[in-house]
């Protein structure tokens, strides 16, 4: 079976209609394609939990409704989204499946139908059962044990006896609800089972590494504790030497399947030796006789205890330090496509702007391609023709020296009568002299006006 259902089609149809993204984006992470979560559909509801008007009790609601599913791919797909969420996701989705009364309830589940049903619903059956002690460990103690904080100055190191003694039975519980997947590589078969046992070995890795600093604060104090805490605190040390070891075999397995070597911690136990002290101190305290340890001895016997785990727990942090390099390059790519976006964005802008703008501001431009080769000189070359709204007018220049007739009439001078010319109204007119100008004159606007120079003669 693979790619996605006729059913998942019609489910996904339906949400969009209803207008519910969220329900849209649990019903494309949990279709009946045998492969794990889609990265972009965790992605997408990861970010729903840290949105505040998104509903957490409606994500998980429709998260549980998925489980009802009869098929094992669904069901065991929801159950890893929820995982997922519940490392990945804000914090109130798993206080909020904390508050619930009832979890997952499939102790009963099988899928008959499928090829791999009954191998694959042993196996939601175990993984369902962690999830809810998971949420019941934050019920109790009000923190996700993957995610607090660690080193010398960490919840678990500073923790006092009496809270430390409380604290380290719930993660114990938990611990054993995750190593009881037991899941073979040979039955590591399908893309579904391998997602899960990834977000199980990630777990496991910071579980026990909290585990781990609860034990060294609690080996530092025993010499200093009450009858009754010491025997708490033995037992508690035995429990956490068995869990090391079923530890360790999980951890073979990831390294069988392919996990990266580098991510694997190196499990190193205390000397046998201290173990005996711790006994011995205990017996002490009953009455009991026995071989009591110098101060030295058992001092140099804790002091190499200690460093033992403490270099145990440094190797679980170099998982924690590849995943965060790893979000942060996807925050920087993520960054960066943005970016690339945005530019490309603007530059759709300012053409559309530009475009909107060019038959308002230069109509007559002729824009030229780039690239395009112009003639500039030679036989080949011709004049630009200039292109504008405004006609040329070129500047005036001074006429050329020229000659030409006019003809001025004369006026007859007082007392002269004029000769017969002609007749017109009865008033005989004179002949017009022509006159000869040598030189560039600009013809008076009056012409009967005298001219310049002219001298007026009275008889």
């Amino acid at each position: 079976m693979s790619g996605q259902s006729i059913t998942d089609r019609i489910a996904a149809a339906q949400h969009s209609m209803t207008g519910s993204a969220i329900s849209k984006a649990v019903c494309k992470a949990s279709t009946h394609e045998v492969s794990g979560p889609k990265k972009k559909h965790l992605d997408y509801l990861i970010h729903c939990t840290n949105e505040m008007n998104v509903s957490v009790p409606q994500l998980a609601d429709t998260l549980f409704e998925r489980t009802a599913n009869s098929s094992w791919v669904v069901v065991f797909k929801a159950l890893i989204t929820t995982h997922h969420l519940m490392m990945y996701g804000n914090e109130r989705l798993i206080q909020y499946l904390a508050s619930r009364n009832t979890l997952f309830n499939l102790n009963n589940f099988l899928d008959k139908g499928a090829l791999q049903g009954y191998d694959m619903s042993t196996f939601i059956r175990r993984y369902s059962r962690y999830l809810n002690e998971k949420a019941m460990s934050y019920r109790l103690v009000a923190v996700d044990f993957t995610k607090m904080k660690r080193g010398i100055d960490g919840v678990m190191r500073t923790m006092s006896i009496e809270k430390l003694i409380k604290t380290l039975p719930i993660i114990q519980n938990q611990l054993d609800a995750l190593l009881d997947f037991q899941a073979n590589p040979n039955e590591l078969t399908n893309g579904v089972i391998n997602s899960a046992f990834m977000l199980l070995f990630k777990d496991s890795i910071r579980l026990f590494a909290a585990y781990n600093e609860g034990v060294i604060n609690l080996l530092e104090k025993y010499f200093d504790m009450k009858k009754g805490q010491c025997k708490d605190a033995l037992d508690i040390y035995k429990k956490f030497l068995y869990r090391m070891t079923k530890l360790s075999e999980f951890l073979k397995v990831a390294e069988q399947v392919g996990i990266d070597q580098g991510d694997i911690p190196d499990l190193s136990q205390a000397p046998s030796s201290l173990l005996e002290a711790l006994e011995q101190h205990l017996a002490s305290l009953e009455g009991k006789k026995t071989k009591e340890l110098t101060a030295d001895t058992r001092a140099s016997t804790l002091s190499s205890a200690v460093s033992s785990l403490s270099n145990t727990g440094m190797s679980f942090s170099r998982m924690d330090e590849k995943e965060r390099q790893q979000a942060l390059e996807e925050e920087q790519a993520r960054l960066q496509a943005l970016k690339v976006q945005l530019i490309n964005e603007c530059g759709v802008f300012a053409r559309c702007i530009l475009s909107l703008c060019a038959p308002v501001f230069r109509p007559d431009m002729q824009w030229s391609q780039p690239g395009e080769k112009k003639l500039t000189g030679g036989h080949n070359w011709q004049s630009k023709t200039m292109t504008s709204t405004t006609a040329w007018t070129p500047a005036p220049m001074a006429p050329a020296p020229m000659s030409f007739p006019m003809t001025t009439p004369q006026v007859p001078m007082y007392g002269m009568v004029p000769p017969q010319m002609g007749q017109m109204g009865g008033v005989q007119l004179m002949a017009p002299q022509p006159m000869m100008y040598n030189q560039p004159v600009l013809r008076p606007t009056n012409p009967f006006a005298p001219m310049p120079g002219a001298q007026m003669q009275f008889m």
